[in-house]
This record gives C-alpha cells, sequence and structure tokens, in this order.
C-alpha cells in the first residue's frame, strides 16, 4: 500500500527551516513524493513533529524579535 501525501494544500515554504508550514516537507520532499520508496516517505513523516517543533521554535523565536 502506497504511503499518502501529508499534503494539505497550504503551501508556503518557511525561509529559515525550509519546511512547509502545512505538511513540514522540503520542497524537494514534496517534488519528489511520487518517486520516493514507501520507506523514506514513512521517514519523512516520521520527522513531522520533530519539524514542526522547530518551525515553531523558530516562529516563536521570530515573534519575540518584532
Amino acid at each position: 500500500m502506497a504511503v499518502k501525501s501529508p499534503c494539505i494544500d497550504l503551501c508556503a515554504f518557511d525561509g529559515k527551516t525550509g519546511f512547509c508550514t502545512g505538511c513540514y516537507r522540503t520542497r524537494e520532499e514534496a517534488r519528489g513524493w511520487r518517486k520516493m520508496t514507501d520507506h523514506r516517505r514513512h521517514q519523512i513523516l516520521n520527522e513531522r513533529s520533530r519539524r514542526q517543533a522547530k518551525l515553531g521554535h523558530e516562529t516563536t523565536q521570530a515573534s519575540k524579535q518584532d
């Protein structure tokens, strides 16, 4: 069974981390999703919470500087 894309049609990439603010993949990962193995897709999905936390941390830091 193929691993479904985590895309939620909210494609906006963070300049510092390079992660999409919707699905937390990089541009390269999003572009290459269809060609990836299910194993690689699972690896990316398993990194989601770490990436989300990093993006949240970056956003919080930027907000504090304003």
